[in-house]
């Protein structure tokens, strides 16, 4: 390692390195809108949720404009990220086409992508893993900050499949500057935002700073602090049926060995505010960065730390566990990233990326005793390499590599002590034959998931397992117009289970359910189609997409009806699976003069899904309909938005029915100074007629209602 390092720092040392070039390949590409170093400065401040420029570039190996992707694209920056800012990734991400959230209170939600969840779906910073533990579960937070986000895009398909095994869902890449990546044009750049939201006292408060120390040094500091009260919700905490299960329940006669009837009343009647979701997080990150003419070489470190509470399972019936738990999290993470512009024969440029984590969190008693303890150490690495293009070939190669050693201690300790490393081989190539585009990828992972229990745990198997895994796509678009693009991609994937669905076997207060795992489990496989439509013209935009999936081999959570100790038993099983759906999303300039522009704008998706012997797959959003008009202007943009959720009736054995629901929502973004001034305001009110709202695609949606009415202010300064 000190020999590849004195290599670079020589290579960078010894020539003249260029930030053009680190622009070209870093992440993200900077787009024509938007100043170098002025992260979320979006100075065209298109209204939400219509589709965008479809020039603009989008992230990965091959970076490519959204207009060229074979599969949906979504991108969050600006005026309309700072909008969707929340305290979790999955509720920034919720009002995106295909995408839902696993709402597990405010401060745990990942993303659903398509249906698909947990381990399924990657997240990243900078195009590497967040080094936690939240594909463990729902309740888990994921140690990634939308405060400091420069920009958000959720991947699917081809480029996706190179971020490993797991990205088979999607990818959700977060990027921020705590690498620097250029050098600022003025002495110091400070960059801040507030918030403030109504529902949960919510008061956030993030900023950064770049300093230039040499021509082509920059150092880089940030933090953030947030901070929420319990969330206020529209209505009673259990859903309809709960509540009648649980006051049923109350008239029985009282009995000494199972919860007292007062009891279940109380949690019948529980309304406005959502128990024990209180939060408090800080977070802080210094970097460092040298730019020169030929590439970049930059490190930096953060701390992120936690205290926040999950949503209680409330008790419905005599025997039922129930617990208040709440988790104190805290990572350490170092980062670092080189970028050479090789501008030979055979490679044009060099990107590696690092990341060393080490996190654990504790899940408190209420006593504020640690009940349950978990410890991550591990790593990840990332190597790409952009071949020199030759006519119309284009393509990328590379290698990752990644460690985890992993370990929950304590009397509820669901998992025994293992250890999973995977090293992947991939690449992606593209051949571009006038309007006609064509690219194809191939992945081969292999890895090896180990359990090691300790002598005190004789109810988990030791076991080493090991997979090799093999997927590979291909695809093409093609020009038909003006403007319009068509494509269609077919991938074979492969997924290898993971610890979690392979070991566990206990209680978890976190989700209070007890979760079986199969160490016996197979390699999880499945092919893919999708097709899209996308074009734009001076007043409209359009894109569409339909995708199809069969699984062999499928790995789900299955609620079994039984409990043990008083809790539910979540036992993963493996069948096959099919998934299908469709998201399409436009918009329409209804009027435009020299000082304003009308625009109408709408998205819907839908996803459908069975699991072969079993019958629906647990826990899928139903049909969605969003739609929306907006003005923009010079000084300011005005949006108002209705939000329309089907009832969810199609569901699995166990699995509870959810209502549909409709949210109106209202935004208005101020720029009272003008476009080229460093501040700018956002204000919201969401669910102004303060709706119970529940997703389908959360474990506790008989528990825990989205947010009540709440009204939001963020101020944010670049300067």
């Amino acid at each position: 390692m000190r020999v590849f390092t004195g290599i670079l720092v020589s290579l960078l040392c010894g020539s003249s390195l260029s930030p053009v070039m680190a622009q070209a390949q870093q992440a993200p590409p900077p787009v024509p809108t938007q100043e170098p170093g002025e992260p979320g400065h979006d100075v065209d401040h298109e209204p939400d949720h219509q589709p965008k420029d479809l020039g603009i570039v989008v992230t990965g190996v091959l970076p490519s404009t959204r207009l060229d992707a074979l599969s949906g694209v979504a991108i969050l920056q600006g005026a309309e990220l700072t909008q969707s800012i929340r305290p979790s990734i999955g509720d920034t991400l919720a009002r995106t086409p295909g995408v839902s959230a696993s709402s597990f209170g405010p401060s745990a939600s990942r993303p659903v992508l398509r249906g698909l969840q947990g381990e399924r779906v990657r997240i990243l910073t900078d195009g590497i893993g967040a080094v936690d533990v939240s594909n463990t579960s729902a309740d888990h937070a994921t140690i990634i900050n939308p405060l400091l986000a420069e920009r958000i895009e959720v991947l699917r398909g081809p480029q996706s499949l190179l971020y490993g095994s797991a990205a088979i869902g999607g990818v959700v890449n977060v990027l921020d500057r705590r690498i620097p990546n250029t050098v600022p044009s003025e002495a110091v750049h400070i960059g801040a935002i507030a918030t403030y939201g109504s529902a949960a006292n919510e008061r956030s408060l993030a900023g950064s700073i770049d300093v230039p120390v040499a021509e082509r040094w920059v150092v880089h500091a940030d933090g953030s602090f947030s901070q929420t009260d319990d969330l206020r919700i529209g209505g009673y905490a259990l859903s309809k049926e709960k509540r009648a299960e649980a006051w049923s329940n109350s008239l029985l006669p009282p009995d000494p060995d199972v919860a007292d009837p007062v009891y279940l009343a109380a949690n019948a009647a529980i309304r406005h505010k959502l128990p024990n979701t209180a939060s408090k997080t800080t977070t802080a990150a210094v970097g460092a960065a040298y730019i020169g003419e030929r590439g970049q070489i930059g490190v930096s470190y953060s701390r992120y730390d936690s205290l926040y509470g999950v949503p209680i399972r409330l008790a419905t019936a005599p025997g039922q566990g129930q617990e208040a738990p709440r988790l104190d999290v805290a990572q350490d993470r170092i980062d670092a990233r080189i970028e050479l512009d090789l501008n030979g024969s055979l490679f044009e440029k060099a990107r590696f990326r690092y990341a060393f984590g080490d996190y654990r969190h504790f899940e408190l008693e209420a006593d504020g005793a640690v009940g349950t303890a978990f410890y991550d150490q591990g790593m990840e690495g990332r190597l790409e390499l952009r071949q020199a293009r030759r006519g119309p070939w284009n393509g990328a190669i590379g290698g990752q590599f990644f460690i985890r050693d992993f370990d929950v201690q304590g009397a509820e300790a669901f998992l025994p002590p293992n250890s999973t490393s995977q090293l992947g081989l991939f690449t992606l190539q593209q051949l571009e034959l006038g309007s006609l585009k064509i690219e194809a990828g191939a992945r081969y992972e292999h890895g090896s998931v180990k359990s090691a229990p300790r002598p005190d745990q004789p109810d988990f198997v030791a076991a080493n397992r090991s997979f090799n895994l093999l997927s590979g796509s291909v695809g093409g678009s093609l020009t038909v117009a003006d403007g319009w693009r068509i494509g269609a991609n077919l991938s074979r994937t492969a997924r290898a289970p993971s610890a979690e669905e392979l070991f566990s076997n206990g209680p978890h207060a976190g989700t209070e359910a007890f979760e079986i795992g199969n160490p016996d489990f197979g390699i999880e496989r499945s092919w893919g189609a999708e097709a899209i439509v996308r074009g734009s013209g001076d007043n409209y935009s359009f894109e569409a997409s339909v995708y199809h999936t069969w699984f062999a081999n499928f790995i789900y959570q299955d609620l079994t009806g039984a409990s043990i100790d008083g809790l539910p038993v979540y036992q993963f099983r493996q069948a096959d699976a099919r998934y299908y759906g469709f998201e399409a999303q436009g918009s329409l300039t209804l009027m435009r003069s020299d000082n304003i522009t009308v625009s109408a704008d709408a998205l819907v998706d839908y996803v459908h899904a069975t699991i072969t012997g079993a019958g629906p797959s647990p826990r899928i959003p139903p049909l969605r309909i969003l739609a929306g008009i907006g003005a923009k202007s010079k000084l300011f943009d005005v949006r108002a938005e209705v939000e329309r959720v089907t009832p969810q009736r199609r569901v699995s054995p166990f699995e509870t029915t959810t209502a549909g629901y409709t949210l109106v929502n209202a935004e208005l973004n101020l720029r009272p100074w003008g476009n080229d001034r460093p501040l700018s305001f956002a204000l919201s009110a969401n669910n102004i007629f303060d709706v119970d709202a529940r997703r389908h695609a959360s474990v506790l949606k008989d528990y825990a209602p989205l947010a009540g009415r709440d009204f939001r202010v963020s101020a944010r300064f670049n300067f």
